[in-house]
């Protein structure tokens, strides 16, 4: 249950009204894994999410129904045959160095940053061919096409304006603003200590005075889960969202502590994505002979703990009103999972061996492991033997992306808010870039799904474009290049000393501005 301020007398013997918040304080966040870099401007990586959200406010951000609200934009308009969309900026925003905010920022980031280097962006803002500048609090965004979902993607977390002044002229994705960032956001970078910390300090001069209330915010780097639980239950930390779900019941229970409910715009999905450069899984009888012979709803009670829901296809089932279960569907039969490579020639060895393939699993701690252990004793039950090799967090972003170093992997994403956001670009096969993180994994091309993705990007009837997603769900889920598992949530752990800072519709992706930390 969460706790108000208004008219109650807290355990911890402190009264207050709402309008009068407690300033001052030190919030410190458990994490793991460890963030790579500091900006989600050119990347989808969500521990950068974490981090840069409180670094860098968004042109939009969302209340709790998911309607955008004003941030560094304070007005927008959609023209009638919606192919431009303006924004009114908000006056007298300064960069952490003291330069002024301006619309030639914003105009940099949509061509430079947005549409060349971000997985999600690359599909999101494909459609924008040019950001007019008329002055420095209007930027106009014309469209060669309608993009009914580009409301939508405009905060901090998803579009992160970047300065130009610091951009420009530079090679981007090497930046060392990437690793020291100066943002606009209500708290400045500090310090990156490796493998312990990320220190974040109060930002006086921000434009939505008098916040923030907190003075510091710490990410803590904490790797190992028991450490983590038992700093969150010692009050050494505050919040949490990378514990394992076998810890949340108990912890749930610590009269300090409380749970809260997932995010309003987080739509998770986990998967088991193939490598389709490889020949052995270009045969999609091999693929749905895997899907086979996953118990999903095992991964679901036993890894998960129940938090979450089966995944079914590429879209998760909370993701309302797009998903739809009308998909083919690949129950546990270990039985049919045999017949199916036998069909396609695949005979065992002397080992009952009938393919050798790596794994490398997405890290993501005790829960990541589990999975990826049971992954491979299961496949093994028809003759698939896993090599399951692990790298941090950077290592893994390299060996997936850049190297394409593996034969399957596992992953977990945002599918939203918007499928044409969050979805379209792990099976848009023009979304298929090495070296761009969180993209097409699985190199999968079907010109169909293009087509149907393409044409729901551009579809402003809501009724039609449900219909297309309807059709392209059934597609990807009859090619199966990546079999959903586990339709994920993330859950905050949090003091109950800790406050306010879940406002809006992206809980732990919120700017924190009007976080609070209650004295003890």
């Amino acid at each position: 249950m969460q706790l108000g301020l208004a008219g109650m007398l807290l355990p911890w013997g402190f009264s207050a009204k709402a309008d009068t918040p407690y300033r001052g304080g030190r919030l410190i966040i458990g994490q793991f894994p460890e963030a790579t870099l500091m900006t989600s401007g050119i990347s989808t990586e969500g521990i950068a999410q974490q981090v840069s959200s409180k670094i860098f406010d968004g042109l939009l951000a969302y209340d709790v129904n998911l309607n955008p609200v004003p941030q560094l934009a304070t007005a927008w308009n959609v023209s009638s045959d919606q192919l431009r969309i303006s924004l009114t900026l908000r006056p007298g925003v300064r960069w952490h160095d003291g330069k002024p905010f301006t619309s030639a920022d914003v105009a940099f980031s949509t061509l430079e940053l947005w549409k060349k280097f971000h997985s999600r962006g690359r599909s999101t803002f494909a459609n924008v061919v040019a950001v007019d500048t008329p002055d420095p609090l209007t930027v106009v965004f014309r469209l060669s096409k309608p993009a009914p979902y580009l409301l939508s993607a405009l905060g901090s977390s998803e579009s992160q304006v970047l300065p130009r002044h610091l951009y420009e002229g530079t090679n981007i994705l090497l930046n060392p603003y990437n690793l020291a960032p100066v943002g606009t956001g209500p708290f400045r970078f500090v310090e990156w200590k490796r493998g312990e910390y990320i220190a974040l300090k109060r930002n006086p001069d921000y434009w939505d005075q008098p916040k923030p209330y907190l003075d510091e915010i710490i990410f803590r780097v904490l790797p190992d889960p028991a450490a983590q639980s038992i700093a969150l239950e010692t009050g050494e930390i505050h919040l949490s969202v990378s514990l394992p779900p076998s810890d949340i019941d108990r912890l749930s229970k610590v009269p300090t502590l409380t749970v809260d409910t997932p995010a309003a715009r987080s739509f998770l999905y986990n998967g088991l994505a193939f490598n389709l450069d490889k020949p052995i899984f270009q045969d999609v009888r091999v693929r749905r002979a895997i899907a086979h012979a996953l118990d999903i709803n095992f991964i679901l009670q036993k890894i998960y703990y129940g938090y979450g829901l089966v995944g079914t296809g590429p879209l998760p089932p909370r993701f309302k009103p797009f998903y739809t279960p009308d998909v083919p569907g690949y129950p546990y039969n270990l039985a049919r999972a045999n017949e199916l490579l036998d069909e396609v020639g695949l005979k065992p060895d002397g080992n009952g061996v009938r393919i050798s393939a790596v794994l490398r699993p997405q890290p993501g701690g005790e829960t990541s492991l589990r999975q990826a252990e049971y992954i491979r004793t299961s496949l093994r039950q028809i003759g698939i033997a896993l090599d399951v090799q692990w790298d941090d967090f950077g290592g893994f972003i390299r060996r997936i992306y850049t190297e394409r170093d593996f034969d399957v992997t596992t992953y977990l994403g945002q599918a939203g808010p918007d499928p044409a956001i969050g979805t379209q670009r792990i099976y848009w096969s023009k979304n298929f870039k090495p070296g761009v993180a969180f993209s097409n994994v699985a190199h999968y091309s079907n010109p169909k799904v293009d087509q149907l993705l393409e044409e729901a990007q551009v579809e402003t009837n809501s009724e039609r474009r449900l219909g297309l997603y309807n059709q392209f769900q059934r597609l990807v889920q009859t090619d199966l290049p990546l079999i959903p598992l586990v339709a994920a949530e993330t859950i905050p752990l949090r003091n109950r000393r800790l406050i306010g800072y879940n406002s809006g519709a992206d809980g732990i992706l919120e700017n924190f501005s009007s976080a609070q930390l209650l004295p003890e």
